[in-house]
């Protein structure tokens, strides 16, 4: 694609507002509008700058101005901006699929059939709303033990959903609450002769769309304030005896003839979950999204306001950016790194994702659209952990790196970090999902071949471990500090670092299973220090993989090349140091230098990327109107912004509405025990 003209760029691109981040910007060793047209292209740029410029202009986005909603007005905005987001018109079908808001049209896309895409243009013109209804009051994490049931009547060729009991209420449901009226609802399916079929997704009316009352035999209700997120009504329900048509099995992989025989088009149960394993990945990888999302902003907000705030500095000279500091450098510059890491990783993921719903659709059971599921699904039950706990550390670091301007809710770092919070725990709890990954990486030493494990995969994500022996013979080797300013250094560590756990992983769960241990038993206590490890290595590795070689492409402008490698180096590096007592106790590190090399390179990396810092932030901040922080804003007067909004608050300068009560004086001691 031919670069845009340069009109064309300043409409694109236009120039950030003059103040006090020019200095910085203009240290900058690249240009901040080259990297964010080779970042995100012009198509998505064009998008996000029509998509921004058409909420701005919409007074339902603006913000509420300092006043508290409740949690109902909330809610009803939420709705509100929702409606207004389909009624632009500016979504494509796929994107509006992947929207958080309509993952029901999602499941009913990637897991029904063309009986089922009547419900996507209903949804679409809002018609109807829907929600995804997996979890229940007694049951997450573990899907296998789902208590919702659906017994199917071939004398009616219905399905009668049931909720055996209050502890089988669907529970955690996004936009059930009070808004949902249909829902895909994840029951146990039986057919006649007793036979259960096991978790399958069928389509569901629970409320009139015209009174928004709950349907016959279903009760629905709101769950309550939450810790965040309260715009969305997460709500419950139960179902009783609920019959339902046949052909609202969500049928991709499974169906029930009209006599009741259970069908599949898939010739084994491996084949079969893969697809079915693809189609749950489809949540786990937009949340990764969400959370870069997150990350995002907050790095925004906590860089520019370190690059202007001025504190200290040499004795009657004059104060100086606190993010000159080292300290606060090696606190956030990795964060900023692990941003740029993650958002890659994240739509690299995205791709792998539609793959799979490609060859889905398209009705492809072969032997590798199920290896793909397998593999997809190891990846992302690894990345969801890795990158909302990154988000959740890197949210906090930049509230604190703030001081006590992060503190003001104005200033968004609480909203972001407590809206982060819940990617820790839905879609699967991050510590359970990510033995996923691990019983995924155990099951490949199975696989042996003449030099180690058979590891060919179609996303090439576990293709190393076929030199596993050689690899646990390799060391640190790194000379000097240059040499280690490069990702190949972390990537290699990485590389023994996974073969070493998947090592000692393989090794405690075989002590276990020796020691009598049931099968269960013995992965129980393999988790903490072997599997868990194993799995989040696993997957920082294939992050760091997956920029290193973007990074290090022939296609990457030259002026970006630096900056973008520095970035590189410093997530891999950052990532790495973390896991040092493991490097030694394997033997990959041996004397204290190693050690110390990395820590000196991590501080060089930080160093180098400094006065890059504000441009590199500059690619990933939306408009002001979507950062909406005043500590924040592209024009760097952070102190003029902030006094503002302060005063623009609602009652900052009025007198308590309790002011009588000060005026009353306690008696002292007139409420002494008489005892």
């Amino acid at each position: 694609m031919a670069p845009p003209s340069e009109s064309s760029q300043a409409a694109l691109l236009p120039d950030l507002p003059r103040g006090p981040l020019c200095s910085y910007r203009a240290r900058a060793s690249f240009s901040w509008k080259e990297l964010a047209l080779f970042w995100e292209g012009e198509h998505v740029l064009h998008f996000k700058k029509t998509i921004f410029s058409a909420l701005e202009r919409d007074p339902l986005f603006a913000r509420p101005g300092g006043r508290e909603l409740s949690m109902e007005k909330h809610q009803e905005l939420t709705f509100l901006r929702c409606k207004r987001v389909f009624e632009f018109g500016s979504l494509l079908v796929g994107q509006r699929l992947q929207s958080p808001l309509t993952v029901f049209g999602s499941a009913i896309y990637n897991s029904g059939s063309e009986r089922h895409f009547k419900y996507i243009p209903k949804l679409f013109s809002m018609e109807i709303f829907g929600c995804f209804a997996l979890t229940e009051l007694s049951h997450g994490s573990d899907t296998k033990a789902i208590r919702t049931t659906a017994h199917y009547d071939p004398a009616t060729e219905e399905f009668i959903i049931h909720s055996p009991d209050f502890e089988a209420a669907k529970f955690w449901v996004g936009n059930m609450g009070k808004t949902a009226t249909h829902a895909v609802v994840f029951a146990q399916l039986h057919t006649p002769g007793g036979q259960c079929h096991g978790l399958h997704p069928f389509v569901m009316q629970i409320r009139d769309p015209k009174t928004l009352l709950p349907m016959p035999g279903v009760m629905v209700g709101n769950l309550g304030k939450k810790l965040g997120l309260n715009g969305l009504d997460s709500g419950f329900a139960m179902f009783h005896k609920v019959r339902i048509p046949r052909q609202d099995l969500l049928n991709r992989v499974g169906d029930v003839t009209p006599e009741g025989t259970y069908v599949t088009p898939f010739k084994d149960d491996r084949q079969r979950l893969g697809a079915s394993l693809g189609s749950l990945s489809s949540g786990r990888v937009c949340i990764v999204a969400m959370c870069v999302t997150n990350l995002k902003l907050a790095v925004c907000i906590a860089l520019r306001f370190s690059a202007t705030r001025r504190q200290f500095g040499p004795a009657g000279g004059e104060e100086i950016p606190v993010l000159e500091y080292q300290l606060q450098q090696w606190r956030l510059l990795p964060y900023l790194a692990a941003t740029y890491a993650l958002d890659h990783f994240a739509k690299s993921l995205f791709l792998d994702l539609a793959e799979l719903l490609k060859g889905l659709l398209e009705g492809n059971g072969g032997a590798r659209q199920a290896e793909l599921g397998h593999e997809l699904h190891a990846l992302a039950s690894a990345s969801k952990p890795l990158a909302s706990w990154t988000a959740q550390r890197g949210i906090q670091e930049c509230r604190e790196a703030c001081g006590g301007h992060g503190y003001l809710a104005m200033n968004r770092l609480g909203d972001l970090r407590n809206d982060n919070d819940p990617n820790c725990t839905y879609e699967g709890d991050n510590n359970v999902l990510l033995q996923q990954t691990s019983n995924y990486l155990l099951g490949l030493l199975a696989r042996e071949g003449p030099g180690g494990p058979r590891c060919e995969t179609p996303l090439k994500s576990v293709d190393f471990l076929e030199a596993y022996p050689a690899i646990l013979g390799q060391r640190f080797q790194v000379a000097s500090l240059q040499d280690c300013l490069d990702s190949s250094v972390p990537l290699a560590a990485y590389e023994w670092l996974v073969c070493y756990l998947l090592r000692e992983s393989h090794e405690k769960l075989s002590q276990e299973k020796r020691s009598g241990r049931s099968d269960s038993e013995a992965r129980n206590n393999s988790q903490a220090y072997c599997c868990r490890a194993l799995a989040l290595a696993f997957l920082e590795r294939t992050v760091v993989r997956r920029f290193h070689e973007h990074t290090h492409a022939p296609g990457v402008p030259r002026p970006l090349r630096a900056v973008l490698r520095r970035l590189s180096a410093l997530y891999g590096l950052w990532s790495l140091s973390q896991h040092t007592a493991l490097l030694y106790r394997g033997g990959y590190f041996s004397g204290e230098q190693a050690g110390k090399m990395v820590e000196r390179a991590i501080l060089e990396l930080c160093a180098q990327l400094k006065d890059d810092a504000v441009a590199l932030v500059d690619v990933l901040a939306p408009p002001d109107f979507v950062l909406d922080a005043p500590i924040g804003r592209a024009d760097g007067e952070l102190y003029k912004n902030l006094w503002g909004t302060v005063l623009q608050e609602s009652h900052v300068l009025e007198r308590a509405s309790w002011w009588p009560e000060f005026t009353k004086k306690p008696a002292v001691g007139s409420l002494s025990s008489k005892l």
